[in-house]
């Protein structure tokens, strides 16, 4: 058994990797952590773990701790102070904040307003998005698992980006719920200030907006200019992006459907049909992606994840599934909810 260990268990990203990590048949959960929580039940905290978790959280991960792998559930800025002694001590490790993702410390410094403290390691992370970095995954100690957004963008997109079918600029119209933000409560994600409201933000400046940028450009073949816009709708879970982009030449449907299902082939988790549902992939790992012609060149790419599973915990065990030589898949099969 892999023996696992979550830092950062107390807030929903670290609760959603406890719930796919604690009936995986190939791990065994056997510490969390939590500055704020420790001594306290798992199960207290997060109830829907009960019966599942029998665990107290830890103040930290020991020196003596005996674990194979890491996912650190932590926020940007903090990751990076734990990696190195991880890595250093031969630990496998899922980093689910943003510190690792971007791989230029100027454009990390740019925006995410602090300074890189483990360029080293910044330098040999892989980009964690099995479907297009399958290969370099298998191989990797320190994984860096990609942000929500760029998931469901990257995925609509890659194809296109891939195949040199598109011009170099794309626009991604984005909605996601609410535990994107994290479980602590902000004034934007105050109930009464969203619970009726589609609200955009940090327009032209969102921090995924390199990482989507950085992963298009590795796969395809020049240069990719970005315009992304989030919006916070009054749900829970889920993200539905919406991306415009512009053919270099006149395709038709068939054709398109053909170069999704050519190139995601081997990926179990992507769902190549009509119009995307949150419904659908809610609670589960899966990425349904759809897509419309809009006069002769416009292209129109809908694509729809679970934030926390798809666009966080799942991937990150999906991640670490490849860096164990597993399928993939392991753990993972489950459809989403549906309503």
């Amino acid at each position: 058994m892999i023996k696992v260990g979550i830092i950062g268990g107390s807030g929903y990203t670290g609760a959603e990797t406890a719930r796919m990590v604690c009936t995986h048949p190939e791990m065994e959960l056997v510490t969390m952590t939590s500055r704020r929580q420790a001594g306290i039940k798992v199960s207290k905290t997060h109830p829907f773990l009960k019966g599942f978790v029998d665990l107290r959280f830890d103040q930290a991960l020991s020196e003596n701790s005996d674990i194979d792998l890491a996912f650190l559930a932590t926020p940007h800025g903090a990751s990076m102070d734990h990696v190195p002694s991880l890595l250093e001590r031969g630990i496998k490790v899922v980093d689910l904040s943003g510190d690792y993702r971007l791989n230029m410390p100027r454009e990390y410094r740019q925006w995410y307003g602090i300074d890189h403290r483990d360029v080293v390691n910044l330098n040999k992370a892989v980009y964690g998005m099995p479907e297009l970095f399958h290969d370099a995954i298998t191989s990797a100690q320190l994984v860096a698992n990609p942000g929500c957004y760029p998931t469901c963008a990257v995925l609509a997109t890659a194809p296109l980006f891939a195949n040199g079918l598109v011009e170099g600029k794309l626009i991604v119209d984005a909605k996601s719920g609410t535990s994107g933000a994290g479980v602590e409560p902000t004034q934007i994600t105050h109930h009464p200030t969203c619970a009726a409201s589609v609200t955009p933000y940090k327009v032209g400046q969102h921090r995924h907006t390199p990482e989507i940028r950085q992963a298009l450009e590795t796969v395809g073949q020049g240069e990719v200019d970005v315009v992304f816009t989030p919006h916070l709708v009054p749900i829970v879970r889920g993200i539905l992006s919406t991306c415009y982009m512009t053919l270099n030449e006149k395709m038709d449907h068939e054709s398109l459907y053909e170069v999704y299902e050519d190139f995601y082939k081997k990926s179990p988790f992507i769902r190549v049909n009509g119009t995307p549902n949150i419904a659908s992939v809610s609670g589960s790992n899966f990425c349904e992606i759809g897509f419309e012609l809009a006069g002769e060149r416009n292209l129109v790419v809908m694509a729809t994840i679970d934030n926390l599973t798809k666009g966080g915990a799942g991937q990150a065990v999906q991640n670490a599934n490849i860096m164990f030589g597993l399928d993939q898949s392991t753990g993972l099969k489950f459809p989403g909810l549906g309503v």
